[in-house]
C-alpha cells in the first residue's frame, strides 16, 4: 500500500480548501449563478427575473432566492403597495461575486461561445 510523504500529505491538505469546496457548489448550483448575474446587471423583481432566464421556473426561481437569502448573499424586501413589490437586493456579501461573475462570463465568452453544443445546458437541451 502507497504512503503519502508528508510532503505530499501537505499538498493535499493545501489543494483542498473546505471553503473554496463550499463556495463552488453555492454558485454552482444549477441556475444560481445565472441569478446572481441578472441581480448584478440591476434585476431586481421575481418577474423581472423570470422573464430575463425564461427557462427558469418559478418553483425553482423561488427556492434559489430563498437558498440565497439563507447565505446571506440576497435580502428580500417587500414594498407595501398595491399590488403588493417584492425585490431582492444583493447584500455586500452577494455583490462580492460579482468580480466571480464576471471573470466566470469572461471565460465562457472566450472558451464556450464558439463551441458546438454549449449552449445547450443554457436552453434545457442537455
Amino acid at each position: 500500500m502507497d504512503t503519502l510523504s508528508k510532503h505530499d500529505l501537505q499538498q493535499f491538505e493545501e489543494a483542498f480548501c473546505p471553503y473554496y469546496q463550499q463556495a463552488v457548489e453555492l454558485i454552482g448550483r444549477k441556475w444560481t449563478g445565472v441569478i446572481l448575474r441578472a441581480q448584478l446587471h440591476g434585476i431586481l423583481r421575481f418577474s423581472e427575473l423570470k422573464a430575463a432566464i425564461p427557462a427558469l421556473s418559478d418553483r425553482m426561481l423561488s427556492e434559489r432566492l430563498k437558498e440565497l437569502e439563507a447565505e446571506g448573499l440576497v435580502v428580500r424586501r417587500v414594498i407595501p403597495d398595491t399590488p403588493v413589490r417584492v425585490e431582492y437586493l444583493l447584500t455586500a456579501k452577494g455583490r462580492a461575486l460579482g468580480a466571480v461573475v464576471e471573470v466566470i462570463s469572461s471565460w465562457a465568452d472566450q472558451w464556450l461561445k464558439h463551441t458546438p453544443g454549449a449552449g445547450r445546458a443554457a436552453t434545457g437541451e442537455v
